[in-house]
């Protein structure tokens, strides 16, 4: 990439998954977040070009290898002198609780006593340090003098010496077998020579599984990394999901909803004129079955009466009314007609209310 171009769309998605997933922190960038920065796409392309996977610069990480260099080269030494220092405490430990089951001999005796006398002095002797660098008075006013005398013989701690070489090298082989059987169970019926050969391939074994460790976590960590960004990028689109649901439902409900409302009402309406339609069915059946064929035929010659009676009422109404207009000038003769025609009026009135009544009752 040029120092002037800006990322391409391919390109911001190799920052995204190489610069910010192994050299960077994660930064959950997505490919419209790049594109829409190009710049800042430039930065982080620039800047993986100066620090490692781990996010040191590179001087920095090249001085931080040395130092580990060091520090393992220092716990190398560390390691072997306090194996050595443990393995001499466990030979000791082991001597004084054998002798409270079983008498030694006298050199496993002077053995120990000398290997025990020998730790001693020189640990107090580390404790003390060196003379010229000490500035306060030594303990108990002891000096490096005074310890070496209590040193043991020389002939004695030659001798000591040279058996604690094969006593060390036996205590070493029997961890070692103790760790092999520990690794692989199935070597615990072996002969010692068989597993001196299993223990001579046991460090390859042991570094082989700790690089798979290591290699297993390597994996598990990008996977991590991977999770985090499928996690990012599965919110986003749920949140995009989301809201064109909630589009469709503001669109597309609205628009529909007077349509289904038009047609509710329209069915409501129908629902209703059958109803309608129901309950004057049910009254006719009623009517049907409280009056028979012969019920209504007299029912009708009582009507045809009743209307030839009005028929005859409302010709004597007409008359009498003519007889009023005519007599309207008249006094006293007028009020005596006018209660005449009242009466008249009200035979008639109730003449046409029994018509009514019986016209209700076939229709």
């Amino acid at each position: 990439m040029a120092s002037g171009d800006f990322c391409s769309p391919g390109e911001g998605m190799e920052i995204l998954q190489q610069v910010c997933s192994k050299q960077l922190p994660p930064c959950n960038l997505s490919k419209e977040d790049l594109l829409q920065n190009p710049y800042f796409s430039k930065l982080l392309l620039n800047l993986s070009q100066h620090v490692d996977e781990s996010g040191l610069s590179l001087t920095l990480a090249k001085e931080q290898a040395q130092a580990w260099k060091e520090v393992r080269l220092h716990k190398t030494t560390w390691l072997r002198s306090e194996i050595l220092h443990r393995v001499i405490q466990e030979l000791l430990v082991d001597y004084y609780v054998k002798i409270q089951d079983t008498n030694v001999t006298s050199e496993d005796k002077k053995f120990h006593e000398t290997l025990e006398q020998r730790l001693l002095v020189t640990e107090l002797m580390r404790l003390l340090g060196p003379s010229q660098e000490r500035e306060i008075p030594p303990l108990l006013g002891l000096e490096k003098a005074d310890l070496l005398e209590l040193m043991p013989l020389s002939e004695d701690f030659v001798w000591m010496r040279a058996r604690l070489q094969q006593e060390v090298e036996e205590q070493l082989k029997k961890k070692c077998f103790t760790l092999l059987c520990y690794c692989d169970p199935n070597s615990d019926a072996d002969s010692e020579t068989v597993k001196a050969a299993k223990v001579w391939k046991l460090t390859e074994v042991l570094v082989g599984e700790q690089q798979q460790c290591q290699d297993a976590k390597s994996q598990q960590k990008e996977q991590m990394l991977l999770l985090e960004k499928k996690s990012a990028a599965y919110s986003q689109v749920l949140l995009r999901c989301l809201t064109l649901l909630q589009r469709l439902l503001q669109e597309h409900r609205l628009k529909t909803q007077s349509e289904l409302d038009r047609i509710n009402a329209q069915y409501l309406e129908v629902k209703c004129g059958a109803m309608i339609l129901k309950l004057r069915m049910e009254e006719l059946k009623i009517l049907s079955d409280t009056y028979t064929v012969e019920k209504v035929e007299v029912h009708r010659l009582i009507r045809d009466r009743l209307e030839g009676a009005i028929h005859l009422q409302e010709q004597d109404m007409e008359k009498s009314r003519q007889v009023l207009n005519s007599y309207e000038v008249l006094g006293e003769e007028f009020d005596r007609l006018v209660k005449e025609y009242t009466v008249l009026k009200q035979a008639t009135e109730n003449k046409r209310w029994a018509l009514q009544e019986f016209s209700k009752v076939y229709r």
